[in-house]
């Protein structure tokens, strides 16, 4: 009986063997075992997809190698707002983007809260062309599979200003300030507020309603929504309207809605209208160097190394993002979903087949139905996906990570 450290090895083994670095790759023409060579997408972006062998069956990879110094820039796919959702391919074709895949997980299970939609936005911070787009929500409130012990939702990938890729985490820095004193701010333009806090909405977050904000606890997602919720209406830095209960709809230019929940409501209902009001905010990062994009990704391999306690159970469909030459080089995967032969991947698996590409960090992202890997052919223009999608559908996620070249 094979063992899953068995296993392990076995992959790695397999991996080592016939594809150390992506350079050496070959890959694999339909699954028939014909090598092909790579196919390049632009300069600096090349396409290959492989096979790999193990105890639950065969896996179908797809892997977009992007490097950053080519003239090729990394970006955030983005549907136009916070709360919504589109296919990674349409957002290719609207971005005027080479290639791009799914990103971070997202609210998507509206059977929890009945009567209360789901927003679509993603569980971790964003950042989009350098500005604080959301920020992450409780850890017990975040989508996904049972996190690996040690990551939380403030975890990142992205690109530096400096153009390098690095991971970090993002955490929100942010006050409400009036001429009573100041008060912190508990979220930006996220799904769920952390108990007692009050939040900040802009109009970033688009038309969904905000009930969903006050749902739920920071370390139980299902736990019921309170009914002790107040929520302000900020234009031109004065309030200019109160409600008991939070509202929907989309926000102008230059107007803000500050929710609160328990104690962070109890402190708004203090703040009549017409109270002049200063509301400032930033993701602050744990590494020297600003992000000009990040999006929610959770960690897989530190040095070359995976981490401890990743799942070696769940095999399924994946997609995730690898680091290597020193951030220079990104590594878009994805693999191919539940449909046909390929099994999928457990996380264990997922970060030894990026430590044989050379991967020196690595972050999984969504996987299941979100697994989307698309590039646009040089030729035609055409923007195509290129993994075989989980019951042959492309979900609609609300980002993921754009590849530009000029």
């Amino acid at each position: 009986m094979l063992t899953r450290r068995g296993a392990g090895a076995l992959l790695l083994g397999w991996l080592t063997a016939v594809s150390p670095p992506l350079s050496a790759v070959a890959a694999v023409d339909g699954g028939a075992g014909r090598p092909g060579a790579a196919e390049r997408i632009a300069p600096g972006v090349e396409y290959r997809a492989f096979s790999v062998p193990g105890p639950h069956g065969s896996t179908r990879v797809h892997v977009l190698t992007v490097d950053l110094r080519r003239g090729v820039r990394a970006g955030l796919l983005y549907p136009g707002a916070v709360a919504a959702r589109r296919a990674v391919s349409r957002m290719v074709e609207e971005q005027g983007a080479v290639a791009g895949i799914n990103g971070d997980f997202f609210d998507i299970d509206e059977r929890q809260h009945p009567g209360v939609e789901a927003t679509g936005a993603a569980s971790g911070p964003a950042v989009l062309a350098g500005r604080a787009l959301k920020a992450a929500v409780p850890q017990g409130q975040r989508f996904g599979w049972a996190p690996p012990p040690g990551d939380t939702s403030r975890d990142v990938v992205g690109v530096g200003v400096d153009g390098v890729a690095r991971t970090g985490q993002l955490t929100l820095r942010g006050r409400l300030r009036t001429r009573g004193g100041s008060l912190p701010l508990g979220g930006l333009d996220q799904y769920a507020l952390p108990v007692g806090s009050i939040g900040v909405f802009t109009p970033q977050w688009g038309p969904p309603s905000r009930a969903r904000a006050v749902c739920g606890t920071d370390l139980v997602r299902a736990a019921p929504c309170t009914g002790d919720s107040h929520e302000l209406t900020v234009r031109a830095g004065r309030v200019v309207s109160v409600a008991d209960r939070p509202g929907s709809g989309a926000l102008p230019a230059g107007t803000l809605v500050l929710l609160g929940r328990e104690g962070g409501a109890e402190a708004l209902r203090r703040l009549g209208v017409g109270t002049a009001v200063e509301v400032d905010y930033r993701l602050t990062s744990d590494g020297p160097v600003p992000f000009t994009f990040a999006l929610g990704a959770y960690p897989l391999l530190r040095g070359g190394r995976p981490l401890p306690g990743l799942d070696t159970a769940a095999a399924l469909p994946r997609s995730a993002v690898g680091l290597a030459d020193g951030g220079h080089v990104l590594r878009l995967l994805s693999t191919d979903g539940r449909e046909g032969d390929s099994t999928g991947l457990t996380l264990s698996e997922l970060a030894e087949v990026l430590r044989s590409l050379d991967c020196e960090e690595a972050s999984y992202l969504d996987g299941g139905a979100s697994a989307t890997l698309a590039t646009r052919d040089p030729g035609s223009g055409r923007v195509t996906v290129r993994n075989h999608l989980d019951h042959d559908t492309e979900r609609e996620v609300p980002n993921g990570i754009a590849v530009f070249a000029r």
